[in-house]
């Protein structure tokens, strides 16, 4: 009975995973070869995965392993289309990928240059498998402000050629600051991009409300903390702010002591609207279909609740209106 509710959804929706944290181990090795790059110990599949639960800081760490590998427009397109056949082959409907290109380019014309080529191996990949997928761009808390507003602008300049979205990703420990960030995110507004924001998912809760308001976000990222905080918890309910729920993250990142005290039902019960994602899955080893199966096996999510999840992540996803209607249609 627990299997029927996990494998047999009507549609199957990431809205919160990130390139860099799906690249093949074995894409990885032959990329490397090819740049040059030193191999590390113990060989890429171990260098990529997480051995267990540590912090925020490490589990990023373990993400910028992959990094050398983008500054190759060439590899950039290669991993981006692979990570889409690999969602498409692990029976997914629709996959929001997202990238922090700045960490990949020097200036705002390699910045277009990476952008271009992930959004074109992904366009690839979606053609080929029939999945949608669309590229959501993240500025980072630790670079300055120049960069994040030319990551903005190059984002827009990508608006509706395969870019759907603007994000804020990174160190929320020792960057917790969203103010730096207003302009960036009002460029990104004003292309007509949806926004998100990695949001008390190290800090407090209240940091969720500031995203909304200083940067616009409709969705958080995490945001493990809100429920900590019973007045932000009323807004997140009230407001209608969607929350990007990914347990076993959460768990390798610190931001909840064990994957069965991940807040999901707290939000649930509140009446805040969730969503779905798998957030780095070849770290922690854990996909979308296994994201699922723990909301129902560890977090006790019944049918109705899953209906409700796949409902709201039809509604908030950043599609296009005519992929959104398909999709919705295949909803109970």
């Amino acid at each position: 009975m627990k299997l029927r509710f996990v494998w047999n959804c009507d549609v199957l929706i990431d809205l919160h995973s990130h390139l860099e944290g799906r690249v093949r181990p074995d894409t990885a090795a032959e990329l490397a070869a090819g740049l040059g790059v030193p191999a590390p110990d113990g060989g890429w599949e171990r260098a990529i995965q997480l051995d267990g639960p540590a912090d925020l800081t490490v589990y990023l760490a373990k993400v910028a392993v992959t990094y050398p590998l983008f500054r190759s427009l060439e590899a950039a397109r290669r991993i981006a289309r692979e990570a889409v056949e690999d969602a498409s082959t692990a029976g997914l409907d629709y996959l929001e990928l997202r990238l922090g290109p700045a960490t990949h380019a020097s200036d705002e014309s390699g910045i277009d240059a990476v952008i271009a080529a992930i959004a074109e191996g992904m366009r690839e990949a979606s053609a080929a498998t029939g999945m949608p997928s669309g590229a959501v761009v993240a500025a980072l808390r630790h670079h300055d402000v120049e960069t994040n507003l030319a990551v903005a602008r190059a984002a827009a300049r990508f608006a509706g050629e395969g870019v759907v979205g603007f994000d804020l990703a990174g160190d929320e420990l020792l960057y917790p600051e969203l103010e730096p960030h207003r302009g960036a995110f009002a460029i990104a507004r004003a292309a007509g991009l949806g926004i998100t924001c990695h949001a008390a998912e190290a800090a407090p809760g209240p940091a969720a409300r500031e995203a909304a308001e200083i940067l616009g976000a409709t969705r958080i990222g995490h945001g493990a903390h809100i429920v900590d905080d019973p007045e932000t918890l009323r807004w997140a309910a009230d407001s209608g702010i969607v929350v990007e729920i990914c347990p076993t993250s959460n768990w390798y990142t610190g931001a909840i002591p064990s994957i069965a005290q991940h807040p999901a039902p707290r939000f649930r019960d509140a009446g805040v609207r969730l969503v779905l994602g798998d957030d780095n899955p070849l770290q922690t080893g854990s996909g979308m279909r296994e994201e699922r199966e723990t909301l129902v096996s560890t977090l006790g999510f019944g049918p109705d609740d899953l209906a409700a999840l796949d409902r709201a992540s039809v509604d908030a996803a950043f599609l296009e209106p005519s992929t959104r209607r398909a999709l919705a249609a295949r909803l109970p």
